[in-house]
């Protein structure tokens, strides 16, 4: 059996990317800090090492004897200023898991970056693995599409390595303990959100980019990207889909772009007065007003067989167990 080792697997994708590993046959090792939580994943047969991307031996211990490794970790943050803390997991954690696939010899690395990492469509189409990063010309660029993006050029630059990198949309599912994306489902089934942007966003079923990224393990090309996508929708037909799986009314206010940016401009002032990470800014603000955050998967259609399915399960399945997390 192949072993598949896993970085970030306590995560949305990396949890469902163990259960779609497992059941396709391989033995999954995965790399945790030990105060991460993982008993939302007690049911896998997940063979657990105290791991984090600061310790170079200790991923270099959990990669010996890898068939592929998932490179899956990541600090998410929606903060607009690149601090030394997300540039060190980030970029700094990718350096080091470069270096430990070097010391274990692993075989394959699967880098796990972001559409934020591609760029924003200019031409009135969706953009492809092929876009220039311009998230910085739109108002766009955070401290988590910056180092998602500066992660990728390391990858590029390990050219002694056979890596390649997926890059997926906006991933909703079960398994969501933090939540993360899936925070948003929970908003709206709880008819919390105060109403509608016009932006649009690339929202697909995380299994599918589990199977996806496996895909591009076995399959994919040394050094190539692939973007792991699947459904193109404005916020409106969303939160209005969203809805109708929980059994809600959706949220119908269309709002004032001028009004949702002095609440963000007020998230920004927060931030620079307390330091905490605000619920929102202005550049999340701008991704919500945006026409061109949109992107095809037709390479990894292509070239990997990929395919992605409807999202009424995946938002069913993630409502239901948020509920049944009690989280819901």
């Amino acid at each position: 059996m192949p072993l598949a080792v896993i970085t970030g697997a306590s995560g949305l994708l990396g949890g469902n990317l163990a259960a779609a590993l497992l059941a396709q046959g391989y033995r999954v090792r995965a790399t945790r800090r030990p105060t991460t939580k993982v008993g939302h994943l007690d049911d896998l047969a997940i063979d657990w090492v105290n791991g984090d991307l600061d310790d170079l031996g200790a991923l270099s211990n959990a990669f010996a004897g890898a068939d592929v490794v998932f490179h899956c970790a990541a600090a998410v943050s929606i903060v607009k200023t690149v601090t030394p803390a997300i540039r060190n997991a980030n970029v700094g954690g990718t350096e080091r898991v470069l270096a430990a696939m070097r010391t274990a010899k692993a075989k394959r690395l699967v880098h796990v970056s972001s559409v934020v990492a591609v760029g924003v469509s200019t031409d009135g189409g969706p953009a492809t693995e092929d876009t220039p990063w311009n998230l910085d010309q739109h108002g766009l660029a955070d401290a988590y599409s910056i180092t998602k993006h500066q992660a990728e050029q390391v990858v590029r630059e390990a050219t002694d390595l056979d890596a390649v990198i997926v890059n997926p949309g906006y991933m909703l599912g079960p398994r969501d303990a933090r939540p993360s994306s899936g925070g948003l489902l929970i908003k709206i089934a709880q008819r919390k959100l105060p109403g509608v942007t016009p932006g649009v966003n690339n929202f697909v079923d995380v299994r599918d980019v589990a199977r996806g990224m496996i895909l591009a393990g076995e399959q994919g090309e040394r050094g190539e990207r692939y973007i792991l996508g699947g459904d193109q929708l404005t916020y409106r037909d969303f939160f209005t889909m969203v809805a109708k799986v929980a059994g809600v009314a959706p949220p119908k206010l269309a709002l004032p772009r001028p009004i949702a940016l002095l609440i963000g401009y007020g998230g920004d002032a927060m931030f620079k007065l307390t330091g905490k990470e605000p619920v929102v800014n202005s550049t999340q603000v701008r991704y919500a007003y945006h026409p061109g955050f949109a992107f095809s998967s037709a390479k990894a259609e292509r070239a990997l067989g990929y395919r992605h399915g409807p999202l009424e399960p995946a938002i069913a399945d993630a409502l239901a167990w948020f509920k049944a997390h009690r989280m819901l």
